[in-house]
């Protein structure tokens, strides 16, 4: 059984990025979902996407995906990052 992958993008896949990873993993482990976690750059997810199953960036995507796409500037700013676990959650279900 495969375990789905999400992409964690900002643009240079350094700062932003690593917030919201570190958010995205404690999110995963305290609700025990089995995911990959794949920290890029908004650049790279075009060509890491097949295979993925959802894409968090910090930031505007450039342009549409094969694949759900969600921005996570609540893990930044700090308002509505409940709201925002539970938009990934829902989409790594479906």
């Amino acid at each position: 059984m495969s375990i789905p992958t999400v992409l964690i993008a900002c643009g240079a896949g350094i700062a932003t990025s690593t917030i919201v990873c570190e958010r995205v993993e404690t999110l995963f482990k305290e609700q025990k979902v089995r995911a990959q976690v794949i920290q890029c750059m908004i650049s790279e997810v075009s060509s890491l996407q097949d295979g993925a199953s959802l894409v968090i960036s910090t930031t505007i995507l450039p342009r549409a995906y094969n694949i759900p796409s969600i921005i996570a500037t609540a893990y930044i700013s700090g308002v509505g990052m409940e709201e925002l676990d539970q938009k990934i959650l829902n989409l790594l279900k479906n």
